[in-house]
């Protein structure tokens, strides 16, 4: 579920509430009742956190192709290219 924050044009009370896409936008400032409007934000970001969503290598920084038989990029055989070769 989204936050969205809020700022009240006759307090100045900034305040965030949790509310589904689909909700209206508040109208009312929870404190004097004057008319709020919602703020535009930056957002977030997200990171997803599971193995198979990243190409770099999994196992201490080496190569995969050691641990699967493949590198980062699918290659049977080092591809001279970072991150697939290890340092000497």
């Amino acid at each position: 579920m989204p936050t969205y924050e809020y700022e009240c044009e006759a307090c100045g009370l900034t305040f965030e509430r949790g509310q589904a896409i689909t909700d209206p936008p508040l109208t009312e400032c929870p404190e004097c009742r004057g008319n709020i409007r919602r703020l535009v934000s930056g957002g977030a970001g997200f990171i997803l956190k599971n193995a198979g969503s990243s190409k770099s290598p999994q196992h201490g920084g080496s190569c995969s192709l050691e641990h699967s038989g493949r590198t980062c990029c699918g290659r049977e055989e080092r591809c001279g290219k970072p991150p697939c070769n290890t340092p000497s």
